[in-house]
């Protein structure tokens, strides 16, 4: 995947992101910029290693040095080891892609604090056939229902909600149904279903970080060239020491 230089930057600007913030991306960023992006499946949230190796992959067919914004968070240690090589990697600075959904890494703790063991869902994944029901039904043609509902259980009996988020109410009426419907299949677990509007003020800074990357600032990790990812540069100056002892034990190093 080649970049070409920019007449009015002889840095080229790259943008790698999930598929679950194509559309919010798309309408916020102008058509020459649009076609510098990449978007990964949103499959890879499954397996985080797989998400890193394939990031990288990603990155290191990048011919041309230049920065490379990134759509991602954390994402369960995913970017965590990624090489920066030649370029130069802009990533935010949040545990996931639920941050970006809700607008800031504050608003996503305040529901972390309500419900720990929340399973979300929005347009992205809604689309993509991403959840517990589009799961169960694939494990099922896989494996036959008794070790599917045993695989089920293993991954979801620990949520107590389910949430779905948009970024307006026209979204949240769209997407209810399908929500609902994945809902009614989660209750065998005691989930309780939320909606949550959410706020684009996150992904609107991405978009501004794409379009001029020297406006980056405190909510962006930044990683130059020959260096590399690593977990704490995503620690918030608030996280306490028991957390970052938590955080510790899953430590990519």
């Amino acid at each position: 995947w080649k970049m070409k230089l920019s007449p009015k930057n002889r840095e080229p600007v790259a943008i790698i992101a999930c598929k679950v913030l194509q559309s919010a991306l798309e309408e916020m960023l102008p058509e020459r910029l649009c076609r510098r992006m990449h978007f990964m499946d949103y499959d890879l949230h499954r397996s985080p290693d797989r998400m890193n190796l394939e990031l990288q992959a990603t990155i290191d067919a990048i011919e041309i040095p230049g920065r490379i914004v990134l759509g991602y968070g954390l994402c369960g240690n995913g970017l965590c080891g990624i090489k920066a090589g030649q370029h130069t990697l802009i990533i935010p600075k949040v545990d996931d892609c639920i941050s970006l959904l809700l607008g800031s890494r504050r608003a996503y703790m305040r529901e972390v604090h309500k419900a720990p063991g929340t399973y979300y869902l929005s347009k992205g994944w809604l689309e993509s056939g991403s959840h517990p029901l589009k799961e169960c039904r694939e494990y099922t043609e896989k494996y036959g229902a008794e070790d599917t509902a045993w695989i089920m259980d293993q991954q979801y009996r620990n949520y107590e909600r389910l949430v779905l988020i948009a970024h307006n109410q026209s979204d949240l009426n769209k997407y209810r149904p399908q929500a609902l419907e994945v809902a009614r299949y989660c209750r065998q677990w005691g989930m309780r279903y939320e909606e949550i509007l959410g706020s684009d003020r996150y992904i609107r800074r991405l978009a501004e970080i794409i379009e001029d990357p020297d406006k980056v600032d405190d909510e962006f990790v930044i990683v130059p060239p020959g260096s590399i990812s690593r977990q704490e540069l995503f620690w918030d100056c608030s996280v306490s020491a028991s957390d970052k002892s938590k955080k510790e034990m899953g430590s990519c190093e």
